[in-house]
This record gives structure tokens, sequence and C-alpha cells, in this order.
């Protein structure tokens, strides 16, 4: 199917296009909400002081907010403590077995899933947002102009109110994307917000050309190295490793089941996204710490944690290796698809059933989380070396540029199920005709 076809097929499935128009309504909500500012600030002394922030953990959460921290709008910390939430909790079933049993209830069990979630994601919230109101009540901008013209008690309560009150509302807003639109919602919301901050760095770009400060010719050979970065992602975000499983043939009832033979995809990539965000935050908490420490120690440890420091890249690589493991150790159990393969009769070709295949798949899954790290790792590393040794105008790559492919990766794989469904439906009405 061509890119014409495409788009006719698309025109002509009603059900997709409804859901395509509540995700670009939805979308269109969320822009506009980022644009509401936070009672009680200076929106424009803090967006100078802003400007100094693109080291922090400040700077780092405002990519996923789309710009909505550096405004300090109502939406400032984004959907980033419910996605921190969503991970506590995954990350809790291996201290507490009873919330794992929950995942396996099904939909009874997700809602309750959903359900603490969302109170873990309100004392986030609240914790998060007291704790920016009382550091910016003691910082000014390099002027002298206070942050806060009235510090108090009630600003620190009506601010963290406020923050909690716009991620909640975020969070309502994708998960109706998710349910009348397509793709899942938190995640498009990111991506949005990340889309969002592409055009200025465009434009930023272009205005370096204009005035000499960047030549064409170097601007148009890192465009070619961002289009490689960007294809290479899409690969390894893709790249599997099919281990072949055969059923036995096994007869229940008169009827005689198996014997066929079907795959298990491991991905190469089985952590996603999540180790640079945890190595990224760990890293960038102390210069955070020192935004608000006006101590000499904070800021001479600052100055090690930049980003443009040999010692934090080396230490970020480690800890996205770190994380990739343990994280990939947390959501895939080689015992228990062991167990569910014997259960069921599968077995893999060349490996006995239960003890040897648990071995056999943490093997493999260890030798390509190894892949998946290292490319993380490269990933992650490379806008640095961009940005700080290269002199490149604008930052491209890293955490963002693995949500936009795999945020995109998925929302094309949606909109090509409904594509391929409309088909099967088409096929069968006409197999019904001719039957007739």
């Amino acid at each position: 199917m061509n890119g014409k076809e495409g788009l006719l097929s698309l025109a002509n499935i009603p059900e997709l296009k409804r859901r395509l128009f509540y995700l670009f309504l939805g979308l269109a909500i969320y822009r506009f909400a980022v644009h509401i500012p936070a009672p009680g600030v200076n929106s424009e002394a803090f967006f100078e002081l802003f400007q100094r922030a693109g080291g922090t953990l400040f700077g780092f959460l405002d990519i996923f907010s789309g710009g909505a921290l550096r405004r300090f709008s109502v939406c400032a910390l984004g959907v980033m403590p419910y996605i921190s939430a969503s991970i506590i909790m995954q990350l809790l079933t291996v201290v507490f077995p009873s919330i794992k049993e929950y995942y396996k209830e099904g939909p009874e069990g997700r809602r309750k899933i959903a359900y603490y979630t969302r109170y873990l994601t309100v004392v986030i919230c609240l914790i998060q947002g007291f704790g920016m109101a009382v550091g910016l009540e003691r910082m000014t901008t390099p002027s002298g102009l206070p942050i806060v013209a009235e510090p108090g008690m009630t600003f620190r309560i009506l601010t963290a109110l406020t923050l909690t009150a716009g991620t909640l509302f975020l969070v309502w807003l994708g998960e109706q994307m998710t349910e009348h639109g397509i793709g899942n919602g938190i995640s498009m919301i990111i991506f949005s917000g990340i889309v969002a901050g592409i055009f200025p760095a465009i434009a930023r770009s272009l205005k370096f050309v204009q005035t000499g400060e960047f030549s064409f010719f170097a601007l148009l050979l890192i465009l070619l190295l961002l289009f490689g970065i960007l294809a290479f992602t899409c690969f390894m975000e893709l790249a599997q490793r099919r281990i072949p499983v055969h059923y036995a043939r096994r007869q229940v009832g008169r009827q005689i089941v198996g014997g066929q033979t079907s795959y298990l995809p491991l991905k190469v990539n089985t952590s996603g996204v999540i180790p640079p965000i945890f190595a990224s935050s760990v890293l960038m908490f102390p210069a955070t710490v020192a935004s608000f420490v006006p101590i000499s120690f904070f800021q001479e440890l600052s100055k090690i944690f930049s980003p443009s420091s040999l010692f934090y890249n080396l230490i970020f690589v480690v800890l996205i290796i770190f994380f990739a493991y343990f994280y990939t150790a947390v959501i895939f159990n080689p015992k228990e698809v062991a167990d569910n393969l014997k259960k069921w009769g599968g077995f893999i070709p060349g490996i006995r059933p239960g003890r040897q295949t648990e071995e056999f798949l943490e093997k493999v899954l260890t030798r390509i989380t190894a892949i998946g790290a290292v490319y993380l790792a490269f990933i992650c590393v490379l806008p640095n070396f961009l940005v700080f040794n290269l002199n490149i105008p604008f930052y491209f790559g890293g955490t963002s540029l693995l949500i936009v492919v795999g945020v995109s990766l998925d929302l094309i794989g949606q909109i090509e199920a409904h594509l391929l469904s409309r088909q099967y439906e088409a096929f069968i009405k006409h197999t019904k005709l001719k039957t007739r």
C-alpha cells in the first residue's frame, strides 16, 4: 500500500477518522493548558531565571512538559509524576508479590493498580509542588527581581494544589485520548511536548546560519548525521531476537491441537526509555540542589556533574547499563515464561522444558540486554558530545529521541492495525456474499 492509497483508506474509515479527531483535539487542549500561568509567580522573572537551569533536573523535566515548566503554568509538572508513580508500582512488584498478583487478575487487577497509581501520583505532585514553591520563594533573578511577590504558606499550599490539579487533568485527558482516540494518551502528551520544542530549535539554527555563527554546509552535515541517528534508532527499537517455540501435538477432547511452530520475540531494548530517565534524574539531582542552596560545596559539585564533564558522561553510561539490566529483570521473568511454555506444551527445539529453558532464556536475555544497554548509552551520550564539543546550536537525541521514535512506531502500528481490520472485515463480507 503506497502513501496515496493509505491516505484514501484513512478517509474511508469513519471509526479511524473519529479516533484521530479525538487525538488531535486532546493534543490541542493540552497545548492550550500549557500556556495557562500558575498564580503567585512572576512568569517573566521565572523564565529569565530558568535560562540558567538547562543542565538541572528542571531543564530535563521541561523537555517532557513541552515548555510548561519554563512558563510555570498550571501543567508545570506535566505527566512525569504519573510516570514516576507507574514505575514505582512496577518496581514494588519485586518487593511485594501481592502487587504482582494484581497484574494477573485481568481488568479488575488493572483497575486496582490504576487506583493506587493515581493516589501515589497525588502524593508525588503535592511533595514536588510544595518543594518547588519553597524553593521559588528564596530565588531571585540576576537583576534582583523576586520570583514570588507574596511568599508564605498560602502561596505554598496554593502552588502545590494548582500543580497537582494540572497533572491530574493531564492524566485524565490522556486516559480519554487512550479510550476515544488512538495510541496511548499519556505517551502522546509527552510526545507532543517534545515535538513542540523541535520547531524553535530549527528556527534558532536557521538564525545562526543567517548571522554567520554557523555555516550552512556544517548544518547540512549535522542534519545528515541526525537523520542517520534517527534511522539507527528506529532499527534498534524494532530489533528482536526471535526464539522458535514448537508446540507438541496433543488431544483435547476429540480435537488434536498443537503441532505448529511460533516465535518468542525478545526485544533488544527490552527496558525501553526507563534507564535514561532514571540515570538522568539521579545525575541531575546535585545540580538541582545547587540551584536552591547557595553553598560553595554544592556549587562545585554541580560543576562536576555538569553534562559537559567527562565524569558525568562516564557515570551516565554506567547508570544506564545498570538500570537497563535492573528494569529488564523486573518486567521479564524467564522462570515464569519457561513455566508457561511447559504448561501449554511448548518447547524450544534442542532445549529441555523447565529449568534448561529458563537458563537458556536468561542467557539470551543477558546478551541482547548488553546490546540494548550500549545502544541506549550511545544515543544518550552522543547529544552531549555534539552540543558541548562540536558546538551544535540545538539539542537532539537522548531520551527525547527514544520517546519520539517509540511513540511514533506505536502510533503507526495501531493505524495499520485499524486498516488491516477494515480490509479483513471487507474480505469477510465479500466472501459471505459469494457463498450465498
